[in-house]
């Protein structure tokens, strides 16, 4: 299809940009409306203006729903930046006050850190703010491939390191470190103490795992680079949280967060076993792109992750009235 003309700023129906926003984010027409709190008839026919304006499906529908087009995949790693400068642009104090700010932001992590910070976070943005707004994007699998473009787009990603964080225009701080445990079946014929040995004739249930070989850069690699072989996995499921309920009843062991395992302690079908495999800690850090170092919301953000992972870290230095806008300029990243 021929491209038009690209027409004026003063002919573009900005009201738009936020409708766009939200369905590239959802890729659902429905829950785009809910976001932006207009009827779905209303997001339906937005959708309709901005195809005739891309000259582009932007959405395609599938069996499962919609799926970015090409183009719509370009706009969605635009827009973010775009919304942010936009919202900073026309903000009527350029401070950052988040008792006055409803500002949204974005984290991408996964379910095994929500599990662990995600309540904790909500609580403290909420006492802070209830105005201000979260979208988590909650990884399943592997994390985008491009993490620099990535985290031009959202406001931080938390994940354990991986070479693709070492980018000289990313940053990062550490929020959190967790060990590993072994999670079996309260009636399995083994002891107190699980070994190498039972680790390779026994089954695994294993979260977010390809079907194939496990990535070295996977947090687990460092666990199975310590065995003589690779054992053999029976379910794989792309869910740290939901990893027991298929260890529960059978002879199968999942190695898993102590932090995260440790909520299912106390269910009387499992057991929690220190793991033989003898690996350095797993540390999560919170991740960002420097374009950021300077903004003062997103410094607020980070130093909010930092005060409530401060529990976790007993070296944490974060001072509590920073959370609450009242040194907004002084904030350690």
């Amino acid at each position: 299809m021929s491209r038009r003309s690209v027409p004026s700023l003063a002919n573009i129906d900005l009201n738009l940009l936020v409708v766009l926003r939200e369905l590239l984010r959802e890729q659902n027409v429905t829950r785009a409306a809910e976001r932006v709190g207009v009827t779905q008839p209303a997001a339906s026919a937005a959708l309709a203006r901005l195809r005739r304006h891309f000259d582009d499906d932007l959405l395609e529908r599938n069996r499962n729903g919609y799926l970015l087009t090409p183009l719509g995949q370009q706009l969605a790693a635009q827009i973010e930046p775009l919304a942010l400068g936009l919202e900073r642009l026309f903000s009527p104090d350029p401070a950052f006050r988040p008792e006055a700010s409803d500002r949204e932001f974005v984290l991408m992590t996964t379910d095994y850190v929500l599990a662990v910070i995600g309540e904790d976070l909500s609580r403290a943005m909420y006492a802070a703010s209830p105005s201000i707004r979260l979208y988590v994007d909650v990884v399943k699998g592997s994390l985008p491939a491009d993490l620099p473009d990535t985290l031009r787009r959202v406001d931080a990603i938390v994940s354990a390191p991986k070479a693709e964080f070492k980018a000289s225009e990313l940053r990062g701080t550490e929020l959190f470190r967790d060990r590993w445990v072994c999670v079996i079946d309260a009636e399995s014929d083994i002891s107190d103490a699980i070994t190498v040995d039972d680790l390779e004739r026994m089954s695994w249930v294993i979260p977010n795992h390809p079907d194939g070989e496990y990535p070295a850069s996977s947090p687990l690699g460092p666990v199975l680079a310590g065995l003589r072989r690779r054992p053999s996995v029976a379910v794989r499921v792309d869910s740290y949280h939901v990893t027991p309920w298929f260890v529960a009843g059978t002879d199968r062991v999942a190695v898993m967060q102590q932090r995260l395992a440790s909520q299912f302690a106390d269910r009387p079908d499992l057991r929690l076993l220190d793991c033989p495999v003898d690996v350095p800690p797993l540390t999560e850090i919170l991740w960002w792109h420097q374009r950021n170092d300077d903004d003062p919301g997103h410094r607020w953000f980070r130093t909010l992750l930092r005060h409530v992972s401060a529990p976790l870290r007993p070296d944490s230095d974060i001072d509590p009235d920073a959370i609450h806008g009242d040194d907004a300029e002084h904030f350690d990243s």
